[in-house]
């Protein structure tokens, strides 16, 4: 049978048994790969051509991002290296500009060729170099034996790289520690295989997401209280719980932000409602690195409402940040003057001296 005639069947045909053997494949080996060095030059990009390739571009970031960002933190923590994620992108970013000048594919942190290198001992700028130096080789003088190279046996060397950087142990450890994590994990592995890797990068990042504004929605709030042996520990929040005869010391254990400001108003009013009765209540923000507009709008109900009933809000372990934010908000002229503390103890100290109490 003629060669056109066979690369005009379906695929699934072109293997079909015939008179005791096989059709011949359309494509078993790499084929012509170009020699000699790329050209430089600017791309010939028209806007037709911008707006066909924007989604593309786009998917090939997201892609690039997650996986060299991955790849970077994966094998730092595995030597216990430094990790700097934004030398990382910068690098990405002046060897991306190169090839769209060169007209070479994109270039990412593959973790399969990371892995190659790791296994063959590849731990320094020299592993680079020498991978430059034996990649100019092969296009000026062996780009003809790399065309006999067989598909199967390129596909068999990248399966085999990328089966090992499957750590069943790793997903072992986080079944034995955090269900939901190793969910995610299983469902971001059967969206890479099923829908694809950008689908299930960003299906990875929906759920990570979804994770940790579960988490936020419900922070581990606490009321902080003295042990026998004077440290501080935190206790269960509820209702009319004190610190001291009079004080709360009432810790919000996360960033506060719209979603999760109504647990801070239930709180303080459950705290402020039932019990003895209450004269100071001290907010510890240790834990809080942002405050937004919404959440900053119910502190200042909840400073009225404490106000009215005749209860001082002062503040403890503030970050300077979140100090700028509160002063911007307007938060800090509604709490007073002297109205922060650098520590809870700094606080229990000044409760003291304003009761008139001369010893803990």
């Amino acid at each position: 049978m003629p060669d056109s005639r066979v690369r005009s069947l379906p695929a699934r045909l072109r293997a079909a048994p015939v008179m005791g053997g096989l059709l011949p494949l359309r494509r078993s080996q790499i084929s012509a790969v170009p020699r000699g060095l790329p050209h430089l030059g600017l791309p010939a990009l028209g806007w037709h051509d911008a707006a066909a390739l924007t989604g593309t571009a786009v998917s090939l970031f997201v892609v690039i991002l997650a996986q060299s960002a991955a790849t970077s933190r994966a094998y730092a923590g595995k030597y216990e290296e430094a990790f700097s994620q934004d030398t990382d992108l910068v690098g990405l970013g002046a060897a991306n500009v190169a090839a769209a000048l060169s007209g070479s594919f994109v270039v990412n942190g593959s973790p399969t060729q990371t892995q190659v290198a790791d296994s063959a001992g590849g731990r320094s700028q020299l592993a680079q170099l020498t991978t430059s130096a034996v990649v100019l080789l092969v296009l000026l003088l062996l780009t003809g034996p790399l065309a006999s190279l067989p598909i199967a046996a390129l596909a068999a060397i990248v399966f085999l790289i990328a089966a090992g950087l499957i750590d069943v142990a790793g997903l072992r450890r986080i079944l034995a520690c955090r269900h939901l994590e190793f969910a995610i994990a299983l469902l971001t592995a059967a969206a890479v295989v099923i829908l694809g890797v950008e689908e299930g990068i960003l299906l990875a990042v929906a759920a990570s997401v979804i994770d940790h504004v579960r988490h936020t929605y419900h922070p581990f709030n606490s009321v902080l209280v003295k042990s026998p042996a004077g440290h501080w520990q935190p206790a269960p929040v509820r209702p009319g719980a004190r610190t001291e005869p009079g004080l709360v010391i009432y810790r919000f254990g996360t960033s506060l932000y719209y979603a999760n400001a109504f647990r801070l108003i239930d709180d303080i009013t459950a705290l402020a409602a039932q019990g003895s009765p209450l004269r100071w209540m001290v907010l510890d923000v240790t834990a809080i690195g942002d405050v937004d507009y919404t959440a900053a709008a119910v502190l200042t109900r909840v400073i009225e409402h404490l106000r009215k009933r005749h209860i001082r809000l002062a503040v403890s372990s503030v970050l300077g940040p979140v100090r700028e934010q509160l002063d911007r908000y307007g938060i800090s002229a509604a709490l007073g003057p002297g109205a922060y503390y650098d520590t809870p103890g700094e606080a229990l100290e000044a409760f003291h001296a304003a009761e008139g109490v001369t010893g803990e």
